[in-house]
């Protein structure tokens, strides 16, 4: 195996099978976080069997060849630590953030449900009714849903657009067999990233790993492909009509993946249109024209493709007032760009928001993976920091432009009539 040195405290290794480990040492903390992460997720679904990924994710908690579904819940638990998984688009994430002493035990038990869960049939049909529950419990909570509909608007034939859950006739089809399938097509040491931080030590990882057996295969398989995005849908209105009380409004549109070095622009240019209260949506949208209580915008970006957008829940009859108000703002933005001291300030922003957010290991293990899984690279903090202070109001004006252009923006509007 070959490990290398990324950063200080921060090693990477490379296994013959695939497999990628990496940890970063943070030695005065008493506590360490880990997660397995698997290139497979709700992008490499067909249609029909949509909410598969996010199901095996469920299911591999109902037991495994050494713990009962019991004991996965307890084990970390009452040692004060915490276990969670995840669903998205591009991989799926199982993590636990335990005191330093109980890392083995940790890795034991992550290794418990990605490497040898039972996916008993007996099993399926109790935790299929639970995951119906959750897609009944997005369906009832309109914040929630709309963005599951504006992503079905931007890619209305790709699996960027379905439901991570799956709707309830995908679900209810979906048998014990398929998702053994799946697990054997994609829960392989070569299709998952490995990451850790805190009081970690690289090598001591490295044989709780051995152990486990991560490395027992050494053969090497390659990861998964990733799922290339078709184009987005661009402009354009959608009305879905709810008896709610608040109409809910989505804008947004596609951008580019988390590789992209554009993407230090765009996040400074979406903390000023909508990242705080500060911003120009939240001063013009609530503060001057009172017309909501919750207005912000967002991105996300994706292993082929990223999503911009922008978010508010108003009045039914304050809606066109509120659309009328978010669209000129971006039209402001596209057409003007940043002033000098909005890029500053936003620059600033930024790398407070990045600096604060690695006082957590969690954070830091993410941000880990997060180089992996993006294949963009580990970049020291400095070099990050840099790259946000190098962005002009030139190239701020030209992100702008390209991607704040009111027309490009999908509307979606939920709500009553």
């Amino acid at each position: 195996m070959q490990t290398d040195r990324l950063d200080e405290g921060l090693l990477r290794t490379a296994a013959p099978n695939g497999l990628v480990v990496l940890s970063e040492r943070l030695p005065g903390l008493r506590s360490a976080a880990t997660g397995i992460w698997v290139r497979s997720a709700s992008a490499h679904e067909p249609r029909e069997k949509m909410g598969m990924s996010h199901l095996l994710e469920h299911m591999v908690f109902k037991g495994t060849e050494r713990r009962s579904a019991h004991q996965i819940a307890l084990e970390l638990e009452v040692r004060g630590g915490s276990l969670d998984a995840y669903t998205g688009r591009d991989q799926t994430s199982y993590q636990a953030h335990v005191l330093d002493a109980d890392l083995p035990l940790a890795v034991d038990i992550l290794t418990d449900l990605v490497r040898r869960p039972l996916l008993r049939p007996e099993d399926l049909e109790s935790e299929r009714k639970v995951v119906v529950e959750e897609i009944s419990g997005v369906e009832d909570t309109p914040d929630d849903l709309v963005f599951d509909l504006h992503a079905e608007s931007l890619w209305p034939d790709h699996p960027y657009g379905y439901s991570i859950l799956g709707s309830r006739d995908s679900v209810t089809a979906l048998a014990a067999a398929d998702l053994r399938t799946l697990h054997a097509e994609a829960y392989y040491p070569g299709n998952c990233v490995i990451a850790a931080a805190g009081n970690v030590d690289h090598a001591r990882l490295l044989e709780m790993l051995g152990t486990e057996g991560w490395f027992d295969d050494v053969a090497p398989r390659r990861p998964r492909a990733g799922v290339a995005a078709s184009p987005a849908t661009r402009g354009g209105e959608r009305i879905e009509r709810r008896d709610t009380t608040q109409a809910h409004l989505v804008f947004g549109t596609d951008t580019f993946p988390m590789h992209d070095p554009r993407r230090f622009t765009l996040a400074i240019l979406t903390n000023v249109f909508g990242g705080g209260m500060s911003s120009r949506l939240f001063q013009r949208v609530r503060e001057e024209l009172g017309l909501a209580y919750a207005i912000f915008a967002y991105k996300h970006f994706y292993q082929s493709t990223g999503q911009l957008g922008v978010y508010v829940g108003t009045q039914p009859t304050s809606a066109a007032e509120a659309r009328d108000a978010i669209l000129e703002e971006y039209r402001r933005l596209a057409a003007d760009g940043l002033t000098a001291d909005e890029l500053a300030d936003g620059k600033r922003q930024l790398k407070g928001q990045i600096m604060l957010s690695l006082e957590n290991p969690l954070s830091r293990m993410g941000r880990l993976a997060g180089s992996e899984l993006h294949e963009d690279g580990y970049h020291t903090l400095d070099d990050v920091l840099g790259r946000i202070d190098a962005v002009t109001r030139e190239e701020a004006a030209a992100v702008a432009a390209e991607f704040f252009a009111p027309e490009r923006q999908t509307v979606v509007r939920l709500g009553p009539s």
